[in-house]
């Protein structure tokens, strides 16, 4: 490339980006001895690294086998969904397990974990290093371009995240539309672990992963959360971006405003104070957004880059995600090592073992909730119907109605079918 500099030192392995996807996987190939650099546009490890705050386990089990060092929160053993009609009033359903399988962390906190394990086993992380395009020779990723800089490499991993700006400049993958994408708005209120527990009745160690439908997103398609850490709140907006421009009015901070000064959660959130405010962009459609390939000659790409996040409609994954897929390009590294080339064909035992694992299975699963989230009468149709069959049968001064009664009068208050009701819930139910 003609201007620029050429570094002398090259390594095996670049990875573009100190997230779970890119630590994971220079963790795993450290350790099998490669050398490894991790790039990260951020100032310090974790400064770019945003969620809602939960996580899935048992891939991250499977990755560390240390990961009980790993600085977890609360351990997920209450689960709640709330349709809310207004601010003011929700009908929930709670569930408590006996198991947990999740568990609540900052993800600042668990990416440096994770960035220690990757330098321990032997990585170079450098920050405040911008990556701009992939370096080339011979029609074949050779290493990344930072400025005018290049670093050499046998292969790189891209692990960007969902703003693919490197992605972009190479051609591999186009501008993100605003369909393809949702934004989450979210705030950390702090308090003290007994707070916590005692507002929302929770014993030590133990966490509360909530959902919220309705009025949080101001009806728009969408959803809310609130998860419970040690001694704070994550509480949360979730809105499909397209979506949001079209119906909502106000700034989109207002909605985490209106959902914390709600009545209906005024009990369990006064005395916190707000300590930290985000913003962070989150595949949506995620078969949309998926690059064409995930593999090509001395190139793999992960994680949110490659538009591995699921949406299950009551919950998401993505960081477990994320991690596994770096960690299985790192095997699809080790294992192209021994053929002796970095070929597209050579690395594509990613995308095979990608498809036999989690990851892939459960997109699979999910892949027709992402249709039923745009249908904006789940958020504004159905809680004012729900309302309604709730005021009739516990608020009706003439005494409880029958509920079959209670549903009917209320569809035709919102002058909805009561067939075509029950033939979207089953419809969302065969989808969730």
């Amino acid at each position: 490339m003609e201007g620029m500099n050429v570094l002398d030192q090259k390594f095996d392995v670049v990875v573009v980006g100190a997230g779970p996807a890119g630590l994971a996987a220079a963790y795993y190939l450290a350790k099998k001895g490669f050398k490894t650099a991790v790039l990260e546009r951020g100032r310090e490890i974790g400064s770019k690294s945003i969620y809602g705050g939960r996580i899935y386990a048992a891939p991250l089990k499977e990755i560390y086998p240390n990961f009980n060092s790993m600085p977890v929160h609360r351990w997920v053993k209450k689960e709640r969904i709330s349709i809310m009609p207004d601010y003011e009033s929700m009908i929930s359903i709670d569930y408590q397990g006996k198991d947990a399988i999740s568990f609540t962390a900052y993800l600042t906190e668990v990416v440096k974990w994770m960035g220690i394990q990757a330098e321990t086993a032997g990585a170079t992380i450098i920050t405040d290093v911008p990556v701009t395009n992939f370096y080339r020779e011979n029609n074949k990723v050779a290493g990344v371009v930072s400025g005018e800089d290049v670093l050499r490499s046998d292969v790189v991993v891209d692990a960007e995240g969902v703003n693919r700006l490197v992605l972009e400049a190479s051609g591999i993958v186009k501008p993100l539309k605003p369909e393809l994408v949702a934004l989450g708005v979210k705030e950390v209120l702090k308090g003290d672990s007994k707070q916590i527990e005692d507002a929302f009745g929770l014993s030590q160690n133990e966490g509360l992963a909530w959902v919220f439908l309705g009025a949080a997103t101001a009806n728009a398609p969408g959803g809310a959360f609130l998860y419970t850490n040690r001694d704070s709140v994550s509480l949360g907006v979730v809105v499909l971006l397209d979506k949001a421009i079209e119906n909502v009015k106000d700034h989109i901070s207002q909605l985490v405003e209106s959902l914390r000064t709600a009545p209906a959660l005024k009990n369990y959130l006064q005395n916190l104070r707000i300590s930290e405010y985000s913003a962070h962009l989150i595949p949506e459609d995620v078969w949309s957004l998926r690059p064409e390939r995930l593999v090509y000659d001395g190139l793999l790409i992960t994680g949110d880059a490659a538009g591995l996040l699921l949406n299950a409609g009551y919950t998401y994954r993505g960081v477990d995600f994320a991690a596994y897929s770096g960690y299985l390009a790192g095997k699809a590294i080790e294992s192209a090592h021994t053929k002796g080339n970095y070929s597209a064909g050579a690395l594509s035992s990613y995308e095979e073992m990608l498809e036999d694992s989690i990851v892939i299975k459960e997109l699979k699963r999910f892949r027709k909730v992402h249709e039923i989230m745009k249908n904006s009468l789940l958020f504004e149709k159905y809680p004012k119907i729900m309302s309604g069959v709730m005021k009739r049968m516990f608020e009706n001064p003439d005494g409880p109605s029958k509920a079959w009664d209670a549903i009917n009068e209320s569809c035709k208050e919102n002058q909805y079918s009561m067939l075509k009701l029950l033939i979207d819930g089953y419809r969302m139910v065969r989808a969730l």
